[in-house]
This record gives structure tokens, sequence and C-alpha cells, in this order.
């Protein structure tokens, strides 16, 4: 799940040095959106077979600005015109296992004669290498394992594409990659989802990217320089690669149908010499992402636990809904004389949707012919996500781009998850991922501010951050082309307590979850502004972050967008059903439901609102259920019970990420007079 991008140029006297450094640098700029914890880059030096490797824990940008990469840049500058064959390849890295801390964990990755990068999580690494015990592991980073893979059935086969093939056929997950074999002299390229793209002429000069888009805007931005005419972007289609022999500069496409299955003449070399520097190890800890699931019992993990609050007695005395679950700490709840309260009485079903076949026709005219991507779905790595970009890709049978945006609070697990889907659809996935030690910073500052006046109607903001998924899928559309745009949005996903705690009273006949009239949008807007006043720690850096999520969310205009659950029933065994068989989909070590674990932030607010409020979205979603008919109050309420009992490894995640101390947190969240009498 990053960015990987680079250039291989054949010698000649065609392309100026500047020329060169400067379409690379560009390239990298470009590729930097999908990664900003690490970054890496590797320059070739064919006359003395070797390779110079410079990464480290700090962005694209960062690398760029270091003295030993400016200086490589000025050699190739320097050189004139290209009279050597130029290779130069980079990473830019959303770190999702081993740490950017560790520079084995980054990438290029070295091992056994292979310099590769990789986009993509591969989730079977453990399986792989209990699979395969004459090689070796040295690293925590997935992309070694491939690498090792790949260089064994080479050694069996001698044919790197026929063993690239096997080796893909073992990988279960996402894998787009550029691999340098340094015994063999090539440059191989493939990817089983489709996340990558060529320029080429196929003649004398290749460019690579994870998107097609980076390479248009480096196609546009190279056109006064160089004659363009003869250059082409092609996808580099899943369980499909291209092998450039740098010796020749010939560029052979390969697929897994017709390879040779005996040695071929494949011509081994000596290996080149390789130099590795470590840029930025001195940078300050760039948030490292830590899964839930890798958390160990400690001597403090006990009484933590004991720390966190569970006043089932307490809140199971309040009032509730005799049809729902909502208690009467609610916002603007009352109830009539049979005990229902006003949102049952004024609840619209859902659940009878226009039919599949109607949202068949109207996706038709966005429909691309050629096989060319014809749909964005927005991907979070969430279950309704998941089931609706398997129906459009299968059901539908169009052709969509799964578009996940990173803002810092996407866990390990929905990342694994998302790579095992887009590599199971053969869907490519478009990642966007924020500067994430600044997500985390403006969390981190709110948070603070929050406990000096907890005001609940404030939570939202700690969510803020990932409100420009709105603003990213329309840039998406626009550098695609791509017009439609199809979303997994739960209808029953309805939380305006949120809100409702900030004073907005529910309209019950708005059309979407989100959606606010414009007289109550100038009210949350007021009462935001009042807390910010009444509250000056508010007034921090994540301000900007906050007003243009708002305007993300609530400004920015909308169209040619379905939400699927509008034409297909929502069923919670059926999608259960489909994730978890077709998918192997991963579920949470702490909690049984498979709803909101790949949220970061969900335990948290979530126990904040349950343990001051004496609810949380969780009743709230399991009380739609109910007046859907969908399951009856008796099972809804032991849900409920189930799932509101503290989730102590998420929260604990949450909090150390955020360079929270989870005692101190979590005390004062406790000490918060509750909306509930208490024993």
């Amino acid at each position: 799940m990053c960015g990987i991008f680079g250039l291989v140029i054949r010698k000649g006297d065609k392309y100026e040095g500047k020329f060169i450094a400067d379409s690379i640098i560009k390239l990298a700029h470009l590729s930097e959106s999908r990664g900003k914890d690490s970054s890496g880059l590797a320059f070739r030096n064919m006359e003395s077979k070797s390779f110079s490797v410079y990464k480290g824990p700090v962005s694209v940008s960062g690398l760029l600005k270091s003295r030993e990469v400016k200086q490589e840049f000025n050699k190739i500058k320097g050189a004139g015109t290209s009279k050597q064959h130029i290779s130069v390849f980079g990473h830019a890295r959303l770190v999702t296992n081993g740490s950017q801390l560790n520079d084995e964990n980054n990438q290029p990755v070295i091992k056994d004669g292979i310099i590769g990068i990789h986009n993509g999580i591969i989730v079977n690494v453990d399986e792989i290498w209990n699979n395969h015990a004459d090689i070796s592991r040295k690293y925590d980073i997935d992309t070694e394992v491939m690498l090792s893979l790949i260089r064994k059935s080479d050694n069996e086969l001698n044919d790197l594409k026929a063993a690239t093939m096997k080796s893909m056929g073992e990988i279960f997950g996402t894998v787009a990659t550029a691999l340098f074999t340094t015994y063999k002299e090539k440059l191989l390229l493939t990817t089983n989802n489709g996340s990558l793209y060529i320029l080429s002429n196929f003649k004398d000069i290749l460019f690579f990217a994870s998107e097609k888009y980076f390479l248009l805007k480096l196609l546009h931005y190279i056109k006064p320089k160089i004659t363009v005419n003869d250059l082409i972007i092609k996808q580099v289609k899943p369980m499909t690669g291209y092998v450039v022999d740098l010796a020749e500069f010939s560029i052979e496409h390969f697929d897994a149908n017709g390879l040779k299955t005996i040695p071929s003449n494949d011509l081994t070399i000596d290996e080149y010499n390789i130099e590795v520097k470590s840029i930025g190890k001195d940078i300050e800890n760039k948030a490292v992402i830590i899964d839930p699931s890798s958390f160990m019992i400690n001597h403090n993990a006990v009484a933590e636990q004991n720390m966190l609050e569970y006043n089932i007695e307490s809140v199971m005395a309040m009032q509730r809904c005799t049809k729902c679950l909502l208690p009467d700490s609610f916002p603007f709840i009352h109830f009539d004389e049979e005990g229902v309260c006003n949102y049952c009485n004024n609840y619209v079903p859902k659940s009878r949707p226009r039919s599949i076949n109607e949202l068949r026709n109207l996706v038709e005219p966005f429909r691309k012919k050629n096989g060319d991507p014809d749909c964005i779905v927005p991907f979070s790595g969430g279950r309704d996500s998941t089931f609706s970009l398997h129906m459009v890709k299968n059901e539908l049978k169009m052709n969509p781009i799964a578009f996940t945006y990173d803002w810092g609070m996407v866990t390990d697990l929905a990342r694994r998850n998302i790579a095992r889907v887009c590599g199971n659809l053969e869907v490519e996935n478009i990642i966007v991922a924020a500067n994430i030690r600044w997500k985390r910073q403006n969390i981190r500052k709110n948070i603070m501010a929050w406990l000096k006046n907890p005001e609940l109607g404030m939570v939202p903001l700690f969510m803020a951050g990932d409100k420009f998924f709105f603003y990213y899928t329309n840039k998406l559309k626009k550098q695609t082309g791509i017009t439609l745009n199809i979303w997994g949005v739960n209808y029953l996903e309805n939380t305006d307590f949120k809100t409702g705690f900030a004073g907005i009273p529910p309209n019950f006949e708005k059309k979407r979850i989100y959606s606010l009239s414009l007289k109550n949008k100038i009210r949350l807007f007021s009462y935001v502004g009042r807390n910010l006043i009444n509250t000056p720690s508010y007034l921090n850096q994540s301000v900007i972050d906050t007003l243009g999520s708002f305007a993300a969310r609530y400004i920015a205009p909308k169209k040619d967008y379905f939400h699927f659950f509008d034409y297909y029933p929502w069923d919670e065994k059926e999608i259960e059903n489909i994730i978890l068989s077709e998918y192997d989909w991963e579920t949470a070590a702490d909690m049984n439901s498979t709803w909101r674990i790949g949220d970061g932030t969900a335990s948290f607010y979530n126990y904040l609102y349950y343990t001051v409020a004496g609810f949380s979205e969780i009743d709230t979603f399991r009380s739609n259920q109910l007046r859907e008919g969908m399951i009856n109050r008796e099972d809804a309420l032991k849900m409920s019970l189930e799932e509101n009992r503290p989730r102590y490894e998420s929260i604990k995640w949450y909090l150390e990420i955020l360079g929270l101390d989870f005692e101190s947190v979590i005390k004062q969240i406790n000490n918060i007079p509750k909306l509930y009498k208490t024993n």
C-alpha cells in the first residue's frame, strides 16, 4: 500500500541528463501521495556493476533534499546526454508491517540477489515461510518473502518469467512490484491486481508508476522537453508482467499462459555490488503503525484493563424505549404513553430498497466496453465496502477501482483485508495517504483540549480528519476521468446523537445519513465556534483540518454517485458469509462483531459515549435493525451488551500511537459526570 516508481533509459545520445534527473524527481513527488512514512531510491551504475541505495524514515520530499541523493542526481545532470544505461527506481512507503525505524524494513528491500520495491500487502507471509524451509527469513517486512520465493523458483526453473508466475500463485494479498535481479541484469515489473502502469516507446525509455494519473502528469511535464508522440501508457494487467533486459534494453511482455516449465537459457552474471546508506535516522519517530492483535499481555495490562469502566447495572437501570434500545440520555429523545421513543415513532423503513436491476440500468451509461475501469468504489476495508466492491465486480460486472483514503486511523487489520479483497478480485487499489504524523498530532491536540472541557458534541472533532475521503474521491474522479462512484454506505449507521449533543435536533426526513440542512449546518458551525472560544486549546494546527473536513462532508457538491444498499437489501448474515468465506476476511482479536473493526477510532469514542452517556453507536445501529424488523429486541440487547464491552487492546493502540498516556486519559474520562445515575 505504497507508491513505486522508476525510470530505465537505454544508452544513447537522445536524452539530456537534466531531463532524466528532473523526470524521476517529478515522478517521485507525484508518488509521495501514496505514503509518507518512509522512502527509498536506488541508482544503478552499469559500468561499475553497482547499486547505490538510499532509504530511511523520511518522506520522498525529505529524501530528495538529502545531500547524498542530490549528489546522485547531480551526477546524472552533469553527464550531459545519456552515455550509459540509466536505471533509477524508488518507493514511497505507507508502513504496514516492519517498523520504518529499522532500515531493513524500508524499501528497496535487498535479498537473495534481488533489489525490490513493492506496493501491497502479502497476508500469508508466515504460511509461505513455513512451506519453504530452504529459504530463511531475516526481516519483518512482507516483501522479503516474495524476493526469496522468486529467487528460489528461478534457481529451479532458470526462467525468471515462469519463476515469477509460480511465486505469484502462492501469494495471497496484493502485489505490484519492480524487481531488479542483479544476477541476471533484468528489471521485472509484475502485479496481481493491476496497480502498476508503464510509459514507454518500447525502444529506449520506460517509466513505471503505481497510478496512471502519475504518468499522465509526467507525460504533460516532459512534452516540451522531448518528442513524446511514440510514448504510450499501458496498464500492467493482473497476473501479467514485463521483463526489461537492461543490457540490450529489450522489453518482453508475459503472462501465466504459455510460460516455459523447463530450464531456459537465461544468462546468469556476476552479481552487483550494493551499497546502502541510511537517510534520516535522526528523524523523530513518524507514528509507527501498530496492530491491536500484536499487543502482548504485560504486567500493566491487567491493571489497565481494570481501569476501563463497564457500568452495566447503572446503564441497564436507565429508562429505555420499549421498542428499540435508546435510553433517556439520548439527545432530543422523549417517550409516548407506551414507552416508545420519538425516533421509533418517526422512523421510515429503508429495508425495502429499489431493485438491483434498477441499479444495473443506472450504471449502464457509465460502463466502458473496452474493459477499462469505469467506476470508483470508496473502500475503507470495512465489511460493507468489501461487500459492495464484491457485488460491483461480480454482480454488476463493472470494472471498479477501489479507492482508499488512509488518514492514520486505518488499522493494519483493515489494510490486510483490503489486500485480501483487491488481490482476490484483481482490482486496482488507489491509495491516498495523508500526512499521518500531522493527522495524529491533530487528534492528540483535540483530545487534550476536549479533556479540559468535555462536551460530547465536540467528540466528532477526533474523527474530522477522515472526512477528506469525500474530497479525494472527487479529486480521483477528475484524475481518472471516471465519473461514477458507488458507495457502500449503510443506512443503519445513522448516528443522530453525535450532532444531537451539539444541539442539532433530528431530521427524520433526511435522504442521506450524513446530510444536514443549511439551518443545521449553521447551528453546528456556531456550536463548534463557541467551544473553540471557550476552550482556546482547540485553536491549534488542527483548525485547518477541521474546517476542511466540514467543507468536504457538508458543502462540497456530490454527483454521479449511488449507494449500493439503496438497491440491494442489507443482510448482516449474507455479508459476513461472503467476506469470511470468499476472502478469508480477518476479524478483530478483541471483538466478536465484524463491524467497525478496521476503524482505529471507534473503540475509543464508543467507550467514551458509553461511559458518559450510557449508550454508543452500537445501540443506534442495533436499534435501527430492530425498526427494520431484522432482529428481535432480546437478541439486540444481548448483542449490545456484548459489543459495548470496552476493547482494551484497540483503545490501548489508539492512545499509544497518539502519544497519550492510557492511565491519565482513562481516569479523566471516567471522572466526567455521567448522564445517568450510578450506584
